[in-house]
């Protein structure tokens, strides 16, 4: 499988490597490095109800914010409208009004957020392989007293 790259980086990393000093641990893959595109992936659902929002849709289609609340379940209708504010602000869905009265909305997802499918169904293939893996290295750091402080709302 080929490194992802970074154009921008790329030039950084082979000076760096040829000066000796791989900022990359010697590596020369800045893929990930702080100001690459490749990083907006992650960041773009790093919410934690983002994904549930963009698989919901995948599945099912097009759908009005009611019948997301209900089929997603454990979400609040003002955390689900974040979500659908923060994924239309990143172009992974779009808001479709319709003029009827009552006026109708439903969200859809747009080709970017279509394309991210497939990579979030791999991520899930790996979290089904390893998840157990995680919890019982979690569970081993936690009973060493050394687990890590957890963000408000985590």
């Amino acid at each position: 499988m080929e490194k992802p790259s970074c154009p921008r980086d790329t030039a950084q990393a082979d000076a760096e490597n040829a000066a000796g000093t791989g900022g990359t641990g010697g590596t020369g893959d800045t893929a990930y490095t702080a100001d690459c595109h490749a990083r907006i992936a992650f960041e773009v659902l790093a919410n934690r109800w983002d994904s549930v929002v963009v698989y919901t849709l995948g599945a099912c289609g097009p759908m009005r914010p009611r019948a997301l609340v209900a089929r997603i379940g454990g979400i609040s209708p003002k955390v689900l409208n974040d979500a659908l504010r923060r994924l239309e602000y990143n172009g992974l869905i779009e808001r479709r009004t319709y003029a009827e009265a009552p006026p109708r909305v439903d969200y859809a997802l747009t080709e970017a957020g279509t394309a991210l499918l497939v990579p979030m169904r791999e991520m899930g293939a790996w979290a089904k392989r390893h998840a157990d893996d995680v919890l019982a290295a979690q569970d081993r750091f936690e009973a060493q007293g050394r687990a890590p402080r957890r963000a408000a709302g985590a």
